[in-house]
Formats: structure tokens, C-alpha cells, sequence
């Protein structure tokens, strides 16, 4: 709207120099101004509480302070992992039946094969821990920790390519642009440390496989405070935080003063509260320059600290080393911390790329439980293990037993959790005999989510926020808790 049709809409001209916002203000008191007043009350609360800035909303007594999520980008082959199936072996190179596809979607890579050839694993299964857990040989060290951990071995998920199924996992949503779990936790429970972010964001180096981009992890329409912050395995942890040559701690902190004296300023003319975000995040980011080198100094950790969680974990940006970042940066309350391993879209060669993948992840993951329950942590510390979905029973392309690929499979998958308020040694849901479609105790994407914010605290039902005239919530209209696997 210009100088020229505010006029013809108001009937009072807009002084030259001020902002349509201002010119609102001035309006006599009158309905711009309410108009205003009503879109900023909409754009920075929340339904649950008028509130700005980290307070935390608590709905019943939580089992879980944070959360640490490994996620296993590209959708790990539950088969040759976790969900054993002996009937595959024994059916090797036969068709899929028709009785157990019932004509379900088909991703476009093998949904024009002329022929789906059953393929079983090439890994022995053992049961290991007092829970008699299966578990492939491929997780030597994942078998140690057996009894410490919830399996759901009936996830499923209606996202059957990687941009939506990573996006529905992290948002909620197929569709991008919505808040990420992290960011909605953030928005809830508020800050746990004054130095660090709530939310931060570790991913693996140099792997290849789909990209992952920073939606995932955003805050999307929430505040924008609320978002992760990725931790790079560079010199300089976060870019552009550290200050430039010439500018001392002091020098920087007199130029946020006077900065922050202006913002003040501006704020108390408009209004715009999204100025106190900007505020927050500086005063922050000036925090972040001396708590971030100490976090990530894992050089200071002792020798049997990289034993237990492996060679790797002295290699900057290795799985192990983000493990290990992980438990250092639970220790100073941050609330919600996100690893990406990517490398899991096995379409061809998965006997190998399944045996490196594991080689990767599987000591440091065990190796995080085991250190987070020496230290006390694990009782209040969410671990969670899995990708966006499972993969086929079927080859993708000929048959090859020695060397073959699987496809995206959404009709069922694994997830593993465990500590924070999970029933350990516990393995919940069932899949058929041939591990395609879900046979009992299904668990939706949302029934995850819902569960996830229940540990914390969080009635998923309640923790919303008002964006464009609606009520948006990190489980959507759906969710329902799985009492079944709490303690």
C-alpha cells in the first residue's frame, strides 16, 4: 500500500518518512490500530499461553529432560538390521505374493519391474540380553546394550520418497515449512542453558546421499529463536559467530550495548516484538564465543572416553565424534540434540554399503548409551535411533543374492529408543513374515511424535500455536501416545 491509496483508504494522509505500520498507530486510536494490535497478538503468541520468551509450559510431570535424536538418513533396511524373517530365506528368489502387496504403492525405481524377487538377509540374526532381542551380526556392539532398549518394529509412514519421509519424521508434515521437533520442544519447554542454543544440529562429514537441508531443522513459522543452530566440525563451530580481526571481547560488547539501546528503541515505537528475538539472539551469539569452544573441546576427554566410543570419535564430524558432542552438550542442558548420518539409500550393493554404514554408527551409538547411564544421564536422557522409512523384502532390479539392492518400503519399519521414561528391554509391534506390511501395534509417525512430547511433559494435544487463522500443532489432528513401551 503506498503514501497515495492510504490516504483513499483512511482518509488521513501518511506523513512523508513513516511506515504504513506507524501511520496505523497513529490512527487516532481507532481500527488500524486494533487491526494491528490483533495480527502481532497472533503472529508472536502461542494458544497455549501469552507468553514471549522461553517459558516452559509442563502439563504433567516429565520423565524426560532432553532429547538426543540419531537419525539415520535414507531409510536403514529393517531386515538386515532388526526385524528377522527367517520365511525371506527360505522364499529366496520366489515373487512376492499378491496376498501381501495388495496392490500398495510402489516407488517408481521398481514399481515397473516385471518381476519383485523375495531376498533375505545375508546376516545371521541372534537373540541377545535377557529381552532376547534380535539383532543382526552386523550390531556387535548394539547387542550389548540390548536390554537398555525399546525396539518398534511396527513403524509406518504414507511418505514413500526421501524429501517428504525426512520431512514428515522431523516436522510432522510432508509438506515443508512447518516447525521442526526440535523447534516445537524449544518454543515449549524454553531455554535449559543461557549460553548454548536449546536446539543444535550435528551432521555427519562427508557423507554422500540425499541432501539434508536446513528446513529440517527450522523453526518455520514459530519464533525464529527457536531453530537449531548447526554445530560445523570446523575451526570455527558456528559461522560467522567469532568476531573479526581488530575486534576485542570488550569493543564487541560496547557495539551490542549501543545496538541493542536502538532496537529498544525501535521496539517501544512499533511494537514489533520479533525485535526482541533479534535482541535474544545477539546477546546470545555473544554468549555462544566463549561456552562453544569449551563444549566442543573433546580433545580433553581421557583415553577411555575414545575406547569406549571408538577410534572415530577423535576425527572431528565422524558419527562417533557427533556421539560424543552429543552427550557434552546434554551435560550443559541443551534440550534437544539432532545427529544426521546419511548413507542408508542401499538401491544397489547393500550387503556392502549396510556392513560400512554399520561399521560407522553401531560402537558409537551403543557406546552413548552406555556412557549416558554411567554418568546418571540416561534416566532423563531420550535416545532415539532410525530413519524415515524401512526398505523392501524385494530385490530392486534382478535377483542376486550375494549383491543386490532394496527399495523404499513405508509399510513398516524399525525404530529403537531408549532411557528417559522407556520401558527398556522391550521390543513392541509385530510385522508379517515376509516384513512388509505392519501384523499388530502399529505406530504412525504421529503416535511417535505424540509419545516423544508426553516423555517431556507435553500434552501433544495442547502445545499450539496460532499461524494464518489456524491452530498448527507438531502432531497435525492425529497422534495417540503408546503407553505400552513407557516405564
Amino acid at each position: 500500500m503506498n503514501n497515495d491509496t492510504f490516504s483513499k483508504c483512511t482518509g488521513f494522509d501518511s506523513p512523508v518518512g513513516v511506515s504504513r505500520r506507524e501511520s496505523l498507530q497513529r490512527f487516532g486510536g481507532g481500527l488500524g490500530s486494533v487491526a494491528l494490535a490483533s495480527l502481532m497478538s497472533q503472529e508472536s503468541k502461542g494458544a497455549i499461553t501469552e507468553r514471549v520468551g522461553p517459558e516452559k509450559v509442563i502439563h504433567h510431570p516429565p520423565k524426560a529432560k532432553r532429547v538426543i535424536y540419531l537419525f539415520q538418513s535414507g531409510g536403514p533396511s529393517q531386515i538386515d538390521l532388526y526385524d528377522h524373517k527367517p520365511r525371506l530365506l527360505a522364499e529366496a528368489g520366489q515373487e512376492l505374493p499378491d496376498s501381501i502387496r495388495k496392490g500398495q504403492r510402489l516407488t517408481g525405481m521398481s514399481g515397473n519391474q516385471a518381476s519383485l524377487p523375495l531376498v533375505g538377509s545375508p546376516f545371521a540374526f541372534q537373540q541377545y540380553g535377557d529381552s532376547g532381542a534380535w539383532m543382526s551380526e552386523l550390531l556387535p556392539h548394539t547387542a550389548k546394550v540390548a536390554d537398555d532398549l525399546t525396539f518398534v518394529k511396527s513403524m509406518y509412514t504414507e511418505a514413500i520418497n526421501h524429501g517428504p519421509g525426512v520431512t514428515f519424521m522431523q516436522t510432522g508434515s510432508q509438506f515443508p515449512g512447518r516447525p521442526s521437533m526440535g523447534s516445537w520442544l524449544s518454543y515449549g519447554l524454553g531455554s535449559g542453558n543461557e549460553n548454548l542454543p536449546n536446539f543444535v544440529v550435528l551432521v555427519t562429514k562427508g557423507k554422500g546421499g540425499q541432501p539434508l537441508v536446513s528446513r529440517l531443522w527450522g523453526s518455520g513459522f514459530l519464533p525464529g529463536k527457536h531453530a537449531g543452530v548447526r554445530f560445523r566440525a570446523d575451526k570455527d563451530a558456528v559461522l560467522y559467530l567469532n568476531s573479526p580481526n581488530g575486534i576485542n571481547s570488550s569493543s564487541r560488547r560496547k557495539m551490542l550495548d549501543r545496538l541493542n539501546e536502538l532496537h529498544e528503541y525501535q521496539l517501544e515505537k512499533t511494537g514489533d516484538l520479533e525485535l526482541e528475538t533479534r535482541i535474544a539472539q545477539y546477546e546470545m551469539a555473544y554468549r555462544m564465543q566463549s561456552s562453544i569452544p569449551e563444549v566442543t573441546a573433546t580433545q580433553d576427554e581421557p583415553e577411555s572416553t575414545f575406547k569406549l566410543y571408538g577410534e572415530d570419535a577423535r576425527t572431528p564430524g565422524t558419527f562417533a565424534a557427533n556421539c560424543l558432542q552429543a552427550r557434552r552438550l546434554a551435560e550443559q542442558g541443551v534440550q534437544f540434540i539432532q545427529l544426521y548420518h546419511p548413507g542408508w539409500d542401499q538401491h544397489g550393493g547393500l550387503p556392502g554399503g549396510i556392513k560400512k554404514q554399520t561399521q560407522e554408527t553401531d560402537q558409537a551409538s551403543a557406546a552413548l548409551i552406555t556412557d549416558l547411564k554411567q554418568r546418571g544421564m540416561l534416566e532423563d536422557t531420550l535416545v532415539i535411533w532410525g530413519g524415515e522409512f524401512g526398505r523392501t523384502n524385494y530385490c530392486q532390479g534382478g535377483f542376486n543374492p550375494k549383491n543386490f539392492g532394496r527399495d523404499h518400503h513405508p509399510r513398516c519399519f524399525t525404530m529403537w529408543m531408549a532411557g528417559g521414561g522407556m520401558k527398556p528391554g522391550v521390543s513392541y509391534g509385530e510385522t508379517d513374515e515376509y516384513s512388509y506390511n505392519v501384523a499388530k501395534d502399529g505406530v504412525h509417525i504421529h503416535d511417535f511424535h505424540a509419545t516423544v512430547l508426553h516423555l517431556l511433559g507435553i500434552d501433544h494435544e495442547q502445545l499450539t500455536y496460532k499461524y494464518q487463522g489456524r491452530y498448527f500443532r507438531l502432531t497435525d489432528v492425529h497422534g495417540h501416545v503408546v503407553k505400552d513401551i513407557l516405564a
